[in-house]
């Protein structure tokens, strides 16, 4: 049985920073892939962040590149997010979101199996 339950969020000023944690749960083996996605009010899901586990290879949407840093803790079987600079356009609810075997694009939502029920960001000017 796998569960992802993500934490950290809440409100903070243009320029501040949050850290958001994902905490992964699961039976027989770690993800292939795990991402970050977020969801604005009126708008779609997008992906902001995506780690390779095994490689820690990563990719970043253009608009947070530079200010975001995904990681992870294979030990406390936790995915970070590290946000800083933030914006009042980075003010969405965040989800992460996990893959096993295969693997995966922060452009593609399906490529991920997993997702976790989100943790609300919200920046103000």
């Amino acid at each position: 049985q796998v569960q992802l339950v993500e934490s950290g969020g809440g409100s903070v000023q243009a320029g501040g920073s949050l850290r958001l944690s994902c905490a992964v749960a699961w039976r027989y083996s770690r993800p292939d892939c795990m991402g970050w996605f977020r969801q604005a009010p009126g708008k779609e899901r997008e992906g902001v962040a995506r780690i390779f586990t095994r490689s820690s290879n990563t990719d970043y949407a253009d608009s947070v590149k530079g200010r975001f840093t995904v990681s992870q803790d294979n030990a406390k079987k936790t995915l970070y997010l590290q946000m800083n600079s933030l914006k009042p356009e980075d003010t969405a609810m965040y989800y992460c979101a996990a893959r096993w075997g295969g693997t995966c694009s922060l452009l593609r939502l399906a490529d991920f199996s997993y997702w976790g029920q989100g943790t609300q960001v919200t920046v103000s000017a």
